[in-house]
């Protein structure tokens, strides 16, 4: 199991250096669905396990919390680079769409349709 991770990490430092850069400190870590509904509750008042959560600290700095159970049906990886770009300070749209596809395609993920994107939204409760 550690070379697992060991691997998951390079690759996940690889993504975010290419889009934050070296000098950015970046936090990730993965929570259980109760946990991410009760931070989503605090900090988004929905009652709901959200699948990513970016939260930026400085201009250098920000954490990302993923939640593998609500993730569905994105993978762990288009959920990584969503929430890098919001830290980057994309919003929701076509020009955010397109760089995560860029972004998939560039280390070697299969891009998501605009169906995919607009399912993004959608309301799932998997916590309860």
């Amino acid at each position: 199991m550690p070379q697992k991770n060991a691997e998951e990490d390079a690759k996940f430092a690889k993504i975010k250096n290419a889009v934050l850069g070296r000098r950015y400190d970046l936090s990730v870590a993965f929570l259980p669905p109760g946990e991410m509904r009760s931070i989503t509750r605090r900090t988004l008042r929905k009652d709901r396990a959200s699948n990513v959560l970016a939260f930026p600290f400085s201009k250098n700095s920000g954490e990302v919390l993923l939640c593998r159970k609500a993730r569905a049906p994105f993978t762990t990886e288009y959920l990584f680079i969503h929430a890098l770009l919001h830290l980057k300070g994309h919003k929701h749209g076509v020009i955010m769409e397109r760089e995560e596809n860029r972004l998939l395609k560039k280390f070697g993920f299969q891009a998501i349709s605009h169906e995919q994107h607009r399912y993004r939204n959608r309301r799932r409760d998997i916590s309860r």
